[in-house]
């Protein structure tokens, strides 16, 4: 409230302090603030440790005058925890489960399942998620917003709980695009690739009526006629909403083209291998700057649990914690290097061989179909509604491009966005359907070791 007051007190006087003065926006619990408010990735285990300093996006928030309203809820450790029962991504100890305002059956995905749903649900004007795989793009395809995954390096990673530094990336959710386009110029903040190339000051420029005639746009067709395989499982009835998507783009002049960029299942397992040697290292790091805390490893973050569990190992265990610390922890061990090179070539090649094969400027997939392709290879990918179902489940499409390709995939999102005008008001239709209590507690199971060859019970990480 005071931050607030001060905000409209200078903008009485004529002081505005940036694009955002004034503006309510949600954090997701896992970027650090240096106040009042807690920076948790939704663990009991972290509540009342301190933060060396503000997170370099939240300090660039609070530069443009926005008013931090608080910290969104997501899923814990951002998903990176156990093996949660499917769909059920927005669960954390510290802040209870998150639901779709849409159809309080559906799965809010995750992790940034608040970031989405507070957006979707109105109670802030736009928010900010990470995403390591997934988890900016299919929170907003499930709650109907848009929200752009960024290129690894456009923004900074800097006070940001981590999973890894190779895919994680701070990215903005709105209602709409221009909100998007607004905020992704208030959390730009390049580093390591993207450090020194020419980049806009201004992305609402890019936000043109007229962008998708004469585009030519790849159709991701392996994940459109494969969908129940590559797809969130039931959400095969969001199909037509995507084929009534690729017929507005071509009313609006863009020529589709069937393209492929490769099958990500191959890749997958060197993906999460990586992950997991990752996060071992990654999260001690972190953990090291914090004070008033006795967290400082992984092995630390899983006897807490376990001395814990009736809070925190409530609905799923935490098997993935366990594999990644039964890792060697050496980012010099060669099984470590050769699933992260694997993974990072396949990935690039996959999307940069098909724009360069048909001269795409662009490619799509259905929904929830395609994450990991953007996310491994660290390119851009949008999130954008373009339906609900008559039940009440939102309908996403995935754009994606290659490197630094944001002011693209805005100009394109716009010009369909306001074709379709898919948005609509959220109306908490249905019922919550939470999962039993897991009953874990108690019980002798060993822990999870990783054996040099990752294995998911759902074959997906929404990170």
């Amino acid at each position: 409230m005071a931050s607030a007051a001060r905000l409209d007190s200078d903008r009485r006087r004529g002081r505005i302090w940036g694009p955002l003065h004034g503006i309510p926006v949600l954090v997701k619990d896992n970027i650090a603030t240096d106040d009042q408010m807690q920076t948790t990735a939704g663990s009991l285990a972290l509540v009342n440790s301190k933060v060396a300093a503000d997170a370099v996006v939240a300090e660039r928030l609070r530069a443009a005058g926005a008013v931090i309203l608080g910290k969104a809820n997501l899923g814990e450790w951002a998903n990176f925890r156990g093996f949660n029962p499917l769909g059920f991504y927005g669960w954390t100890a510290r802040g209870g489960a998150t639901h779709n305002p849409y159809l309080l059956s559906y799965t809010a995905f995750g992790s940034s399942s608040g970031s989405g749903v507070g957006t979707a649900a109105n109670l802030c004007a736009a928010a900010v998620g990470t995403e390591t795989d997934g988890s900016i793009v299919g929170p907003s395809n499930a709650n109907l917003v848009v929200g752009l995954k960024p290129t690894l390096g456009l923004v900074s990673q800097s006070g940001i709980i981590p999973i890894s530094h190779n895919q994680d990336t701070a990215g903005p959710m709105g209602r709409t695009v221009t909100d998007v386009a607004v905020l992704l110029g208030v959390l730009q903040s390049p580093f390591g690739s993207a450090a020194g190339q020419p980049l806009p000051g201004d992305y609402t420029q890019f936000l043109n009526r007229g962008a998708l005639n004469g585009a030519r746009i790849g159709v991701d067709r392996r994940f459109v006629d494969g969908y129940d395989v590559y797809g969130f499982p039931g959400d095969s009835d969001t199909l037509p909403f995507f084929q009534q998507a690729l017929d507005a783009m071509t009313a609006l002049g863009a020529t589709l083209v069937d393209t492929d960029t490769g099958d990500y299942l191959s890749y997958f397992g060197d993906e999460f291998t990586a992950l997991l040697f990752e996060f071992k290292v990654h999260i001690a790091d972190y953990l090291a700057g914090l004070s008033h805390t006795g967290m400082r490893t992984l092995a630390d973050l899983i006897a807490f649990n376990h001395r814990h569990c009736p809070v925190e190992l409530l609905y799923y265990g935490q098997e993935l914690f366990e594999m990644s610390e039964s890792t060697s922890g050496d980012l010099t061990d060669p099984v470590y290097l050769s699933a992260r090179a694997n993974a990072l070539s396949s990935a690039q090649r996959g999307i940069d061989n098909a724009l360069a094969a048909d001269n795409l400027d662009a490619i799509v997939a259905p929904h929830l179909a395609n994450t990991t392709a953007p996310a491994v290879s660290g390119y851009p990918s949008l999130a954008l509604p373009i339906g609900i179902t008559a039940a009440g489940k939102p309908a996403g499409m995935l754009m994606y491009s290659t490197f630094l390709r944001e002011a693209q995939l805005i100009g394109f999102a716009y010009d369909l966005e306001q074709e379709l005008n898919a948005r609509q008001q959220p109306q908490l239709l249905g019922a919550v359907a939470d999962p039993d209590n897991a009953g874990l507690c108690g019980t002798a199971k060993p822990p999870e070791v990783f054996k040099g060859k990752a294995h998911l019970p759902h074959g997906r990480l929404f990170l």
